[in-house]
């Protein structure tokens, strides 16, 4: 029998009350969004309102939106491909059935064969939607960030991701940037300062 999702991981958690308004970071973001970037990266240390700063900005949002809340356990890339493929469903019930069927196989297939499979079903969906990662720094395994960055390199155009880190991860950051393609919203940083 397969593990039962945490559903509460798929959950977008509710503004806290007394949240302070930071509307320049929140114009960063609608910013990105706008221009039909691909990546939003928000990278700072704990306590810096990343969670908050993005919970937010989806109240006002009028896209679909995928949430993940990660942790540790989602290093293994059966897992987080589940609960990724379970979030996006959140959005559009169609999306990666391939892929989900996939994982429960007794062998799981290789990684840019299931990505491949998601990247098509993403690309069939008519809506434009937001996909959020939150705690990206929660993931260690090296294979789960290469099929991200397969991801990234043929992203559709429906899909904006956003990710929620402590640290800058092991993608193609470099690449995205030279390229324009992501906007970065950081704590001390010299491309955006999110203050506390």
């Amino acid at each position: 029998m397969a593990t039962p999702l945490l559903r509460t991981k798929l959950y977008i958690p509710p503004p806290r009350p007394g949240l302070v308004p930071r509307p320049r970071l929140v114009e960063r973001l609608d910013e990105g969004l706008r221009r039909g970037l691909q990546l939003t990266l928000i990278s700072a240390p704990a306590g810096y309102g990343k969670t908050t700063l993005v919970t937010g900005w989806l109240q006002g949002l009028e896209r679909p939106v995928a949430w993940l809340s990660l942790d540790e356990g989602d290093n293994d890339p059966a897992r987080f491909f589940t609960y990724l493929v379970s979030a996006l469903q959140g959005v559009e019930e169609s999306i990666g059935a391939s892929v989900t069927a996939a994982l429960r196989s007794p062998e799981m297939p290789p990684l840019e064969a299931l990505v491949t499979a998601l990247i098509n079903a993403v690309t069939a969906q008519p809506t434009a939607f937001v996909l959020v990662l939150d705690d990206y720094h929660a993931i260690g395994e090296m294979s789960i960030h290469e099929a991200m960055g397969f991801l990234l390199a043929r992203q559709p155009p429906q899909m904006h991701l956003v990710i929620a880190t402590r640290e800058d991860p092991p993608l193609p950051l470099p690449r995205l940037r030279a390229g324009g393609k992501m906007t970065e919203l950081r704590a001390g940083g010299s491309i955006q300062d999110m203050g506390h």
